[in-house]
């Protein structure tokens, strides 16, 4: 990744497990063209990792208030990650 590239760790709540939010997460991740992770936490939130250009992790970070059909975010908490964790490629992770 370049200079301008950046990575953060999400965490999305609200109804946003039981709606394919991870699925979703990967498709526009992908789109996106941005490397990490998605998975669902045990209080029933979904963490990320999102790493790429600037402008896509923003898009994203965007994206997430929206979420696939059926969910319904009422919050996105975006931390500062290393860009060393992020793997190449976005997963779906346990």
């Amino acid at each position: 990744m370049d200079e301008d590239s950046k990575a953060v760790l999400v965490r999305i709540s609200g109804r946003v497990q039981g709606v394919s939010f991870r699925v979703w997460t990967r498709a526009r991740a992908r789109e996106l063209g941005l490397a990490g992770w998605v998975r669902n936490e045990g209080d029933g939130s979904v963490s990320a990792l999102i790493a790429g250009p600037e402008t896509a992790v923003s898009a994203m970070l965007k994206e997430f208030w929206k979420g696939p059909p059926g969910a319904s975010v009422v919050a996105v908490e975006a931390q500062t990650a290393s860009l060393a964790k992020a793997p190449s490629g976005f997963q779906i992770t346990v």
